[in-house]
């Protein structure tokens, strides 16, 4: 390959990247307090992306364009280290040096050089502010051209950077990189982004700025999309834009040379579209998640007509797992760790027998019967002497985390973080009996149509493929209804067809009245209408103090000191069908 920028000759310019970070600098399991390692025996975090990094440099042709690193989004959130600089102690924003107000996401990625990174939807999660603090302290931009100010509709965050990358031989290739972020930030973080930010459509977005990165000189562009590549939505018809569409954005928007993805948790390591207007090729690739994999874009250049043009592309991922970790990120952040192994494994409390959520996919859990009563309960205390005071009080949970559980003997932060592993905070609604009736109708889509009564593994009940999840519906949008002071029963006949399967719907023994009133107890991310699940997001809300369902959880055990599972479990749901109980075949293998 030849390395002049003559007419004719060709250059390979190679761009990095990551995407969906989470907080994962080192390849360690705050949950488990032990390294990373899952049935793929996947490693994580920046700590080894940075070997992999630095060795792709080392090995560069000589005299090669220097690659670009970039990253896809989803950076602050997602593990107890990310969580503690949020909350426990805070960032300042006034520093950039680790372990002085600085975040270790930001530290890791200054030390391995990142030349730009979109904005995820989860920056969000924490607050604006927050986020800007975050910014600050990055030697690159933060980009996200489609995060735009409430009022004026300017872009709050740099839409754009363009990368002057030197030619041996010939003149420099000017790579233009724009950041498109997820516009489902306006539904999932609501109370933090409204009458403050508003977000565009990707594809609409990209028509707007994709031009204008070309005007400014760019010869190459890149777009780091915090969106799947194919084209879905979560939130239903909630948004007249979807949340994945990188894809169809590299179909529809001119000029587009290639995509790093994100936001799927997907490993593609190589996608080329052809573009519907120019007939060009796209190539988009999306590294999975965690740091698990370094995506690497090939870009091969001439010069035509004195410009730099793109004559060829292809991308492949590298695998964290076969590198150790970069010394130099481990010792710049070993004592930020260090503090967060010790906060998070601090004991807090006691529980007399375990409580695993393993199976509260297809039957009743005393695990998720606590986060039900926790919720239910701030709620309940919190409208003391309000209009609400005499309404039953109900709870929503998901299955989020298959591994999680509390112990018994002594319980500790971990346990309690990795029974509910997100940031989420704690909101109440009024609704019907009607209306809870549809909302468990629309849950129970979770559950294959089988015949028969087993014995069924779980993965033959389970993640029923669905219009909106063709792939399968994740557990996270499996939602449990409970009771405080008395149960919400039903059964869910998975014999019948979708709408038609809950039975049985009863309050305290009593059949539920369909104008009967209720509260319920919910998360934010479900009420803003993620799930698309029905009337919750539109229900009035009578009770949002932002606090973080899984701080409270901590809470109740720090108080009570003990736990017994026995004061919260209730078997108030069970499988069916046709009116007959369901064997599950626990011995075969989960997912």
């Amino acid at each position: 390959m030849n390395d002049s920028g003559r007419s004719g000759s060709t250059v390979r310019l190679s761009v990095l990247g990551t995407t969906d970070l989470h907080g994962n600098v080192f390849n360690w399991d705050y949950f488990k307090n032990a390294e990373y390692d899952d049935a793929a025996h996947n490693d994580l975090g920046l700590a080894k992306i940075s070997t992999l990094v630095k060795e792709f440099r080392a090995q560069a042709v000589p005299n090669s364009p220097a690659p670009l690193l970039l990253d896809a989004g989803d950076t602050i959130q997602g593990t107890p280290l990310a969580y503690y600089f949020a909350r426990i102690q805070p960032i300042t924003g006034d520093s950039v040096q680790p372990g002085d107000g600085v975040h270790p996401m930001a530290a890791a990625m200054n030390e391995i050089g990142y030349d730009a990174a979109a904005l995820g939807n989860h920056e969000f999660n924490y607050g604006v502010d927050l986020l800007r603090k975050f910014a600050r302290q990055l030697d690159f931009p933060l980009l996200g051209a489609n995060a735009q100010d409430w009022t004026t509709g300017l872009p709050a965050f740099p839409p754009y950077v363009l990368r002057r990358v030197s030619v041996r031989g010939g003149h420099p290739i000017t790579v233009g990189i724009l950041g498109l972020t997820n516009p489902g930030i306006a539904i999932w973080d609501k109370a933090e982004v409204e009458n403050r930010l508003r977000f565009g459509g990707i594809v609409e977005q990209a028509k707007i700025w994709v031009p204008r990165v070309r005007r400014a000189g760019a010869d190459v562009v890149i777009v780091a999309a915090h969106s799947g590549i194919d084209v879905s939505s979560s939130y239903g018809d909630a948004l007249p834009v979807p949340e994945n569409a990188s894809g169809l954005m590299a179909e529809q928007v001119p000029g587009i040379d290639a995509v790093l993805v994100g936001h799927a948790h997907q490993e593609v390591a190589e996608r080329i579209v052809t573009n519907h207007q120019t007939g060009e090729q796209v190539v988009l690739t999306e590294p999975l998640k965690w740091g698990m994999r370094l995506a690497v874009i090939d870009l091969d250049l001439q010069t035509i007509g004195g410009r730099w043009k793109v004559v060829g592309r292809q991308s492949h991922v590298l695998n964290a797992n076969t590198v150790d970790a970069d010394p130099a990120v481990v010792r710049l952040l070993q004592k930020d760790h260090d503090k967060v192994v010790e906060y998070v494994n601090s004991k807090i409390g006691s529980c007399t027998d375990a409580m695993s959520a393993a199976t509260a996919r297809w039957e009743n859990t005393a695990a998720l019967d606590f986060v039900n009563f926790v919720q239910a309960d701030t709620v309940s205390k919190a409208l003391a002497g309000t209009p609400q005071a005499g309404l039953p009080v109900l709870a929503i949970a998901a299955p989020f985390n298959r591994a999680a559980g509390i112990p018994a003997g002594d319980v500790s932060i971990r346990d309690i973080a990795g029974l509910y592993a997100f940031d989420n905070t704690l909101l109440a609604v009024t609704m019907t009996g009607a209306q809870v009736q549809d909302y468990l109708e629309f849950s129970a889509q979770y559950f294959q149509q089988i015949a028969g009564t087993g014995p069924f593994t779980p993965d033959q009940l389970t993640n029923a493929p669905t219009p909106t999840a063709p792939n399968g519906t994740p557990d996270y949008n499996y939602d449990v209804v409970g009771g405080l002071t008395s149960p919400l029963s039903y059964t869910i006949d998975v014999a019948k067809p979708t709408g038609s399967r809950i039975t049985d719907l009863a309050y305290a023994g009593a059949p539920i009245a369909l104008d009967q009133q209720f509260v319920v107890a919910v998360n934010n991310y479900r009420q803003s209408g993620s799930g698309n699940f029905p009337h919750i997001a539109k229900a009035p809300v009578i009770y949002n103090r932002q606090l973080e369902i899984r701080q409270l959880i901590i809470d109740h055990v720090t108080t009570t000191g003990t736990l017994d599972p026995a004061t919260v479990k209730t078997t108030t749901w069970s499988l069916t069908s046709n009116g007959a109980p369901i064997a599950i075949d626990q011995r075969a293998p989960v997912r």
